[in-house]
């Protein structure tokens, strides 16, 4: 008698049920994202997933197996961002129970479109080969549609803290996290397979932890001689925008900068995190003399600033901007912030029946840059959000030595929200090769060299400063190089691969399930 797989025993003569195992299956991923990275939990839930495709009678059957999967994956996996409107309860109480649901179901579209396209390819390995070039492909696209949204990518889950993390990581430097997604559910599939399957598996992890080790063992990193001074004033929002604790809050961040340039060596760069300085720093001369006087040297200083637009004259706009200053207090360089966050940042124009953010929120910058000041190397900006965006991050015309993330995750308190978001800003730096430096309000303010290794850490909830040597950036990626072409095309040979089989194979299965 032939075996069958749990799946069929629950779902047998019950169409209904798929959809409720689909969506258990897809919540069950979520725990191997950071910071639980419970990874063989996806050595389930993929081969599931397979399973159930195998099962959908029609496309249409296929595609809401899809979606099923993506909704209960996102429902857990982007819970937190429920926290960030309990931080203003007392007006967007009725957005609570709608956030989270209505943005995982958005996403889980495109996990429905990579499904139904692997619901095309014959079962067994064929299947799971389209299933993870189109997996890639629709993350791919989730970067672009819209105002992207690249969050919960599986590539993520080899981030964990250590030795181990940073090894599986290392790839990342040629084919980016969307080739770290390619692999991981290649493996994740292999309990789908036959025995051939499972050694192939075990041979790719293999040639994976030895690449890994491999890059890490090259020479590089070496100390520049600069050290960046994080400043993490842990203000709650609350105490943020309250405009009796704006000069409180301003004091705390000098005194704070103070203390951690008399505890290191110079030269040295303190940075502040987004929009930390409660003064519009463009026009406020008095403040740009406090933060001179307690930085001692260069200076990065996240803030709002606003101005004007030449399609409105007349009117100014506020940016979220970072303010590069001199020793004396003078503006050499501003970055404003590219990549907002819709409905945090800014009212989507597609959306005029719900006004959220109030005037419209803030106008988008031209995109990245990279800012050039006495005695310190050229440094790439990464405003809070724009830093999940793999290849899309540096100025190329400009190359940069080393990135600066600042952020302001208070949003989204004790949660997974800021930790994923760390884990994002890690997988930059070894994708392009540069160390980051990353300054957050309430954390976690961290380091990290161009390998991704962490130079130290302040947690969430701290109030402190983070003195760390910058290390020197490394040769130009192949992925920094070429950029997410890479990614593309691996998905792409991937998807394709399956099909380079005879055409009646393909007619004969198609015809068994008309059939």
């Amino acid at each position: 008698m032939k075996r069958r797989w749990p799946v069929a025993s629950l779902t047998e003569g019950r169409p209904g049920r798929v959809f409720w195992v689909a969506g258990i299956f897809g919540a069950l991923s979520a725990a191997a994202l950071p910071p639980v990275h419970l990874i063989p939990i996806l050595l389930l839930t993929v081969p599931g997933l397979l399973r159930l495709l195998g099962t959908a009678p029609t496309l249409w059957r296929a595609l809401q197996i899809g979606f099923w999967f993506g909704f209960g994956h996102h429902l857990f996996g982007l819970y937190w961002i429920t926290e960030a409107i309990l931080v203003e309860a007392d007006q967007f109480w009725w957005f609570v129970p709608l956030a989270v649901p209505l943005t995982a179901a958005v996403v889980a579209v495109f996990t429905a479109a990579a499904c139904a396209l692997a619901w095309f390819a014959p079962p067994g390995w064929r299947r799971l080969w389209v299933l993870a070039g189109a997996w890639v492909l629709t993350d791919l696209a989730r970067q672009f549609v819209g105002t992207g949204f690249p969050w919960n990518l599986w590539g993520s889950v080899w981030e964990m803290p250590g030795v181990l993390g940073d090894t599986m990581i290392q790839p990342a430097a040629w084919v980016s996290i969307h080739g770290l997604t390619l692999a991981t559910v290649l493996l994740a599939g292999t309990p789908s397979l036959t025995w051939r399957g499972w050694v192939l598996g075990a041979i790719g992890l293999a040639a994976w932890v030895g690449a890994g080790t491999w890059r890490l063992a090259t020479p590089g990193g070496a100390p520049t001689g600069l050290t960046v001074i994080l400043v993490q004033g842990n203000i709650a929002l609350e105490a943020k925008h309250d405009r009796q604790t704006a000069l409180a809050n301003f004091e705390r961040y000098l005194a704070l900068t103070a203390r951690g340039v008399a505890d290191s060596p110079s030269p040295h760069v303190v940075v502040w995190p987004e929009t930390a300085s409660p003064f519009l720093l463009q026009t406020d001369p008095a403040a740009r003399a406090a933060i001179a006087r307690a930085a001692a040297g260069p200076a990065l200083i996240g803030s709002v600033r606003f101005s004007g637009d030449a399609s409105h004259p007349g009117e100014e706009f506020p940016y979220n901007s970072l303010v590069a200053m001199n020793v004396t207090g003078g503006i050499t360089g501003i970055v404003d912030k590219w990549h907002l966050v819709p409905f945090g940042e800014y009212q989507p124009r597609w959306l005029p029946g719900i006004q959220i953010v109030p005037g419209g929120g803030f106008r988008a910058g031209p995109g990245p840059r990279t800012l050039r000041l006495d005695g310190v190397p050229p440094v790439g900006v990464l405003i809070c959000y724009e830093a999940i965006f793999p290849g899309q991050i540096v100025d190329e015309s400009a190359r940069p030595d080393w990135l600066v993330n600042i952020t302001n995750d208070a949003w989204f308190g004790n949660s997974s929200g800021p930790r994923q978001h760390l884990a994002a800003a890690r997988m930059r730096a070894v994708e392009e090769g540069l160390p980051l430096m990353r300054a957050a309000n309430t954390g976690i303010t961290a380091g990290f060299d161009a390998f991704g290794r962490e130079l130290g850490r302040l947690p969430l909830a701290t109030e402190g400063y983070l003195s760390l040597p910058l290390p020197n950036h490394l040769p130009p990626t192949p992925f920094s190089r070429i950029g997410l072409i890479i990614p593309v095309v691996f998905a792409l040979g991937v998807c394709c691969v399956p099909w380079v089989v005879p055409m009646r194979e393909i007619r004969g299965v198609m015809r068994r399930r008309r059939n």
